[in-house]
């Protein structure tokens, strides 16, 4: 009886290692692939602006989010992506929320780029995340083929804002917010 209770533990004892060690291998894969989607992302940014390859360089930080929505009057979108600190080198996985309300319709795949003018600034948005409200959007695009200042985007102290859009349409003018918030499991 006693070998067969320890047997058990044993099992459940390994059992709980294993699945740490899913986790582990699930939490470093999660962050592969954002780590190489915003390397993806910059390079389109650097190709279709290539000045921001300097800015994004001497600034104190940047973020991408790569995020997916639809609209039809009411809108939303979500997506990942990470902040880096250019001084530490840090790399802090996130997600964005963004809801919005108005005359509008479409759907998009788009990229979204932060530069932080202000070390203050990457900090906030590391450790409190940010709520941010916008204007009007007007955007259009296919391939990656338009980037610019997001229209409307709210005037956050210390950051300027990109978004690339992907492919898709997105036409209209909408009061828009976005959350940006750390991801617990990845960090």
């Amino acid at each position: 009886m006693q070998l067969k209770n320890l047997f058990i533990a044993g099992s459940v004892i390994l059992s709980f290692a294993a699945g740490g060690a899913f986790a582990q291998d699930a939490k470093a894969k999660k962050q592969a692939e954002i780590t190489k989607a915003t390397s993806a992302s910059m390079e389109k940014f650097y190709k279709a602006k290539p000045e921001l390859k300097a800015d994004v360089e001497k600034a104190p930080g940047y973020a991408v989010f790569t995020t997916y929505g639809l609209s039809f009057v009411v809108g939303g979108a979500g997506g990942t992506g990470l902040a880096h600190d250019n001084g530490t080198k840090k790399d802090t996985y996130m997600h964005m929320a963004q809801a919005s309300a108005g005359v509008q319709v479409g759907a998009a795949q788009s990229e979204t780029l932060i530069v932080f003018t202000t070390q203050k600034a990457v900090d906030d948005f590391v450790t409190k995340g940010w709520d941010a409200g916008g204007g009007g959007s007007i955007q259009a695009g296919a391939g990656g083929k338009s980037a610019g200042p997001a229209s409307g985007a709210s005037s956050i102290s210390g950051a300027q804002t990109y978004t690339l859009t992907k492919n898709g349409l997105q036409v209209g003018v909408a009061v828009a917010g976005s959350k940006f918030w750390k991801d617990k499991n990845l960090n």
